[in-house]
């Protein structure tokens, strides 16, 4: 069970990659939709699932190519594929292309938990993680604070009851007329302005490890519209700041209930610029370790499913090859 290829498709990437023994990533090849949705100011889920009907057999075959592996025999021990949560048209792509391939070359399928994937980012590229960890995740679509005290050994610590940071994110680009994807034109629109111009508030900061940026959102329309004046930049700057703190000093928290040794960062928002300082500074003045994934590794991509995968096939054995796609899936709990 050494090597494993792996398909992501739960969004607008699609993704493979060859991952040896759950740590060594042979190759990952990642196709972005950015610009197919960047049009309509964010993912559109049938364009979404016909794109990843295109792109996913070429990009398979590059990870194959990648991994020094032949493309019709290639020697692989399973396939895995992310089943949820995500766009159901596109986790029915790769979910379907995974299990024709696990088919053909007689090998295992496992079908993985997305969320579960974005845990492995960081121990794909530090060797020495300290656990237990705490995990903030933070995406488009989630924001959670996980312990995790080995591989494939999981609790669920603190979740957003509404918007997740991302989708804050992606809000307050769009209102403000900044671009997509939201994350990163709000970090360069904030570049130039001051973190600290507008005081706005620091949502459930004090109120356990539950996160809310609906309000956060609101505020800064509400702001802007009573404020036309205000530079975007300073707007952009101090919602920044306000969800950054909020999330680092959550996360802090997290680790100091949980006796936890580090912290480690995941998710789409984990590339934030302010976000990664943020917590170098923190847990270095909390004497925790930090564990920041590339931030190639901190997007949707392959080589984190194929990590969850290898743990997931070694405890759990292969997937049911009826197994379906679950757009809703929820976090695993072991």
């Amino acid at each position: 069970m050494g090597l494993l290829l792996a398909l992501e498709t739960s969004c607008d990437e699609t993704a493979a990659a060859v991952v040896e023994d759950g740590r060594l990533v042979r190759s990952s090849v990642v196709s972005s939709q950015v610009d197919l949705h960047a049009r309509y100011g964010g993912v559109v889920p049938e364009l979404a699932g016909r794109a990843h009907l295109e792109a996913l057999l070429p990009v398979v075959g590059e990870a194959l190519r990648g991994a020094g592996l032949d493309l019709r025999r290639p020697g692989v021990d399973a396939v895995a594929a992310t089943v949820g949560p995500g766009l159901i048209g596109s986790l029915l792509v790769g979910v379907a292309a995974a299990k024709s391939l696990a088919m053909a070359w007689e090998v295992p399928f496992v079908g993985v938990n997305h969320l579960e994937g974005h845990l492995y980012a960081a121990l794909l590229e530090e060797g020495d993680l300290d656990f237990p960890a705490v995990v903030l995740l933070v995406s488009g679509g989630h924001t959670l604070l996980v312990s995790m005290t080995s591989p494939g050994e999981y609790r669920l610590l603190g979740r957003t009851v509404d918007d997740a940071a991302g989708e804050a994110f992606d809000k307050v680009a769009r209102f403000l007329g900044l671009g997509y994807p939201g994350g990163p034109a709000v970090e360069r629109a904030a570049r130039d302005g001051d973190p600290a111009a507008v005081a706005f508030t620091r949502p459930m900061l004090n109120d356990g490890l539950t996160f809310s940026f609906s309000g956060l959102k609101t505020a800064v329309v509400h702001h802007v519209r009573d404020h036309p004046e205000v530079s975007t930049p300073d707007v952009a700057a101090s919602f920044q700041a306000a969800v950054v703190e909020v999330l680092v000093h959550k996360a802090l928290a997290a680790a100091t209930a949980s006796g936890a040794r580090s912290v480690c960062l995941a998710g789409g928002v984990a590339a934030n610029g302010p976000l990664r300082q943020a917590t170098l500074d923190a847990c270095g003045a909390a004497g925790l370790r930090a564990f920041l994934p590339s931030r190639a590794m901190c997007t949707d991509n392959a080589a984190m499913i194929a990590a969850a995968g290898y743990h997931r096939l070694r405890s759990d054995g292969p997937s049911p090859l009826d197994a379906g796609a679950v757009p809703s899936l929820a976090f695993p709990v072991s």
